[in-house]
């Protein structure tokens, strides 16, 4: 009897890490902080404002809190209540329920859209007065759904990472801190709450996020919060393959995308997300065309430039494209059919590891498809290329191309000359010594069957 008793707590972890966890909460006032009620957005301020006059709690949570209070501009504001997602729905004509695994409402006002979470919980009182854990979990203990409502308190310590764990009143514009959040943020330590290992199991994706915010943010990893993230990198395979890619293009557009990646590799983790990043940087011929990629994509970034994720995708796996269509080619297949079977082969390869959404895939082949175009420099056929509606994004990745030093920058040169001189310069600028294609005698074709009949 006791045995099986000691074996049900333990096998079934029977009170979680975080149930370990005692919150001691800490108010912080403005001017020790120092945001102020206008840092919020106008829509955050006023679904806050309409449920508490309704009677609910709400605050300011999570990423926006921690960007104010590092001098950073919030992409978005969340706030977390006391009222349930039907509750939060009646309040706002323009609202919606959303999610299965982690029910929540999005709010609209006019163009803007904030996300109300209601406060969680880890575990439940079960008739008999004991505290259980109440959450589908799959095999490696992933959390599949997490609905079960509870305290603010219960809910701080279900958050991720501490800075992630304040709480901003509008109101009074204070800060309650549970977990000691403000004074990492002002350490630049980033620390995991609750027991790692089980914490990453029930969200692998925080593996991922971790390594972003501490580039992003320009903190050190906790020793504790650390240790166990390269063990642990095989638990990304049981991610559902949309939540994955939105965590990879988060870290590719962060603006530290070359730190991430970097960190990445050293920590163990690239494993199974790219083909390339697979390979060991000493071997691997592309990393240098990687680099460059990910160095210019940052400094876009840092400008407020756009970046085309298909582009980002094409200049990641053109390394294994390049491979694959230098053995077809070798193999005594022509260059351009060599180069199709080299797309299906890496696009077939990447389905397995990271699957990219085919908006972006169709554009990745167009881009790698019209690199042999760049070659033809004569005739007619430079000027449909420049009429192309992809031509300026297989243009820029030929560039690039020619800046990593795959092809001769001669090429880059000429086509940038090409494509803004004037129409009687640029006839001058063709070449004359390409072969020229075989065209066949349609004349003599027809008067063949002419006299066939």
């Amino acid at each position: 009897m006791t045995y099986k008793f000691f074996r049900r707590v333990f096998s079934q972890n029977y009170f979680a890490s975080s149930e370990l966890i005692i919150p001691n909460l800490r108010i912080i006032p403005s001017k020790k902080h120092g945001i102020i009620r206008n840092d919020i957005s106008p829509c955050a301020l006023k679904v806050t404002l309409v449920l508490k006059e309704a009677g609910y709690s709400a605050f300011i949570v999570g990423g926006a809190v921690r960007d104010l209070l590092l001098g950073l501009k919030p992409k978005d504001f969340d706030i977390a209540t006391n009222a349930k997602p039907e509750e939060i729905r009646a309040l706002f004509r323009r609202s919606r329920i959303i999610g299965r695994r982690f029910r929540l409402v999005h709010v609209m006002c006019r163009s803007d859209t904030v996300e109300v979470s209601t406060f969680r919980s880890g575990s439940f009182i079960n008739k008999h007065g004991r505290p259980r854990k109440y959450q589908h979990a799959d095999e490696h203990g992933r959390i599949l759904r997490d609905n079960v409502f509870g305290s603010q308190e219960e809910d701080v310590k279900r958050r991720d990472f501490t800075i992630n764990a304040l709480f901003y009143d509008p109101d009074t514009e204070e800060i309650w801190d549970y977990l000691s959040g403000y004074s990492d943020i002002k350490s630049k330590t980033l620390r995991i709450i609750g027991e790692p290992i089980q914490r990453y199991r029930e969200d692998p994706i925080r593996i991922l996020r971790a390594v972003r915010l501490a580039a992003k943010l320009d903190m050190q990893i906790d020793t504790v919060t650390a240790k166990p993230l390269g063990d642990l990198a095989p638990l990304l395979k049981n991610v559902p393959a949309a939540r994955l890619f939105d965590e990879v293009l988060k870290i590719l557009l962060s603006g530290h995308a070359h730190v991430c990646v970097t960190d990445l590799r050293a920590r163990g983790l690239y494993h199974g997300l790219l083909p390339l990043l697979d390979k060991d940087s000493t071997e691997s011929a592309g990393m240098g065309f990687i680099s460059l990629v990910l160095k210019n994509t940052d400094d876009r970034i840092k400008q407020e430039k756009s970046v085309s994720p298909s582009f980002l995708f094409a200049s990641l796996l053109w390394h294994g494209v390049l491979v694959a269509w230098n053995n077809h080619m070798a193999d005594g297949t022509k260059t351009i059919p060599a180069l199709h079977m080299a797309i299906k082969d890496m696009i077939g390869e990447q389905e397995k590891r990271l699957v990219i959404p085919r908006r972006y895939d169709a554009v990745m082949q167009e881009i790698w498809a019209m690199q042999p175009r760049f070659l033809g420099r004569s005739g007619r056929r430079p000027f449909r290329l420049l009429e192309h509606p992809r031509f300026r994004a297989a243009y820029d990745f030929m560039l690039l191309r020619c800046e990593s030093g795959e092809i001769d920058m001669e090429l880059g040169k000429w086509w940038k000359a090409f494509q803004h001189a004037k129409p009687c310069d640029q006839e001058n600028m063709l070449f004359r010594n390409e072969t020229p294609r075989k065209r066949k005698n349609r004349r003599r074709y027809n008067r063949n069957m002419a006299d066939k009949i």
